[in-house]
């Protein structure tokens, strides 16, 4: 009979550490990567409100901040992951800061000229260099330790976005919103030259916060590129099929993964880009910044959702959790939808918790067990982001036409019922799997 000690062992060995000692500097830098995208996501959010204000824009138009935003990680994707194998993930890291750095400083120049057009190009600009970062990021943490652990490893990286999108809100909340908010009696009642004053000073708040944000990338740029990174190059090698980046398109569960993706990124991106808006019509008077700031709670209790889910899922497997947590998003949005004021409101802002492990757990799915093709499902997965670019004008432009933008949370419901499918998919294909795999 074995002994307490070698007991203790021997399950010691069966859970592998989430992340080996040798690789604790290089995955501390790249989770760093997880805050910075974080922050530039979540600013978007305090920007559809303010360019609402600054540049008398509605919410259609307003939702296309989010179009800009997502549709730059599409066109970014496809070359991020060649770029990768030509380059490897610690150089294609560092020109997705380049560019993310020089986006952030174009809203200099846009608040100066205040001109929307500009300013979708500073964030497309701005995407476009994030698109090389999660395309080199994700996959790299996921690979940055045992295979058994990558969905709970990409978990807890994923939670330091947590830090990053409480941020975006609280910046926003400080240094954006100015805490005016004239009703359009107020604006009829002003000359034009007060009017176009008062929109050029709500256009130059955004100025400082981006510039600030351009250099702390440029900083963080620099501490990488002077940092060793493990090179981890072999370590996605396998005897898989060699070919062109869509032949990995073959495989079933990337392809599903794909897709659910699409809808996932299409629900978050709506329910945090209109939570201010929805908060203000649920709770009538509450002040904008009162609304900014229930939102960075609400981004906090994703990042709480993350930790916690890192270490749940070394004992629930990744898709059951995913199930579970879909189910209770289907019943959140649906409440927000229906139900009025404060209800309404805190159902909406729960579904962060929620959220939370959807897609690093869907990533981590998507890429397992794909090897030397992990670079090309990577960066599939990185262009279904378009969902955000596409479902938030979608829900914008639906409120619009409703005068509610309550009723749009039915969207992200059905989006999380993909979410859902996906997870129970899954299980069938590894329950499949495992009886194949079973000594007869």
């Amino acid at each position: 009979m074995p002994s307490d000690v070698d007991a203790h062992e021997i399950v010691a060995a069966s859970r592998p550490p989430l992340v080996d000692r040798k690789y604790i500097v290089a995955f501390m830098l790249v989770t760093s990567l997880f805050l910075s995208w974080a922050l530039a996501a979540s600013l978007n959010d305090v920007l559809i409100r303010q360019f609402q204000k600054a540049l008398d824009i509605n919410r259609t138009q307003a939702g296309f901040i989010q179009f800009a935003f997502y549709i730059g990680y599409f066109c970014a994707a496809l070359p991020a992951g060649l770029l990768i194998r030509r380059l490897g993930y610690k150089r294609t890291m560092l020109v997705g800061l380049l560019l993310y750095a020089l986006g952030a400083f174009l809203f200099y120049p846009a608040a100066e000229v205040h001109t929307y057009a500009f300013f979708l190009v500073a964030l497309f600009t701005i995407a476009f260099g994030l698109a090389f970062l999660e395309t080199s990021a994700n996959p790299y943490v996921s690979i940055l330790g045992a295979s058994r652990t990558s969905s709970a490893r990409l978990n807890l990286a994923q939670s330091f976005y947590g830090i990053g999108a409480i941020l975006g809100p609280l910046i926003g909340g400080a240094f954006i919103f100015s805490g005016v908010e004239l009703s359009k009696p107020q604006l009829h009642a002003m000359t034009p030259s007060a009017i176009e004053a008062y929109r050029a000073s709500e256009a130059s708040a955004v100025q400082i916060p981006y510039l600030v944000v351009g250099v702390l990338m440029c900083v963080l740029m620099l501490i990488i590129a002077k940092t060793p990174f493990p090179n981890l190059e072999e370590a996605t090698a396998s005897p898989t099929k060699k070919g062109g980046a869509w032949t990995v398109l073959r495989h079933r569960r990337l392809r599903w993964a794909i897709i659910t993706q699409f809808f996932y990124v299409g629900a978050q991106v709506g329910i945090w880009s209109f939570f201010i808006d929805f908060a203000k019509e649920a709770v009538p008077n509450m002040p904008e910044k009162t609304g900014a700031y229930m939102l960075s709670l609400s981004l906090g209790m994703l990042m709480i959702g993350r930790f916690s889910g890192a270490f749940i899922q070394r004992s629930i497997a990744p898709q059951r959790l995913l199930a579970l947590y879909a189910v209770v998003n289907i019943i959140l949005c649906i409440i927000a939808s229906v139900v009025g004021g404060a209800p309404a409101v805190a159902a909406l802002w729960a579904t962060s918790f929620f959220m939370s492990i959807m897609f690093p757990t869907i990533f981590a799915l998507g890429i397992e067990g794909l090897g030397d093709e992990t670079q090309y499902a990577s960066s599939f997965l990185i262009m279904s982001i378009i969902g955000g670019a596409i479902l938030p004008p979608a829900m914008g432009l639906l409120s619009d036409h409703l005068r509610s933008v309550q009723i749009t949370m039915l969207v992200p419901a059905a989006c999380f019922g993909m979410c859902l499918l996906f997870a129970l998919r899954v299980s069938k294909m590894t329950s499949v799997s495992q009886r194949s795999r079973a000594p007869r």
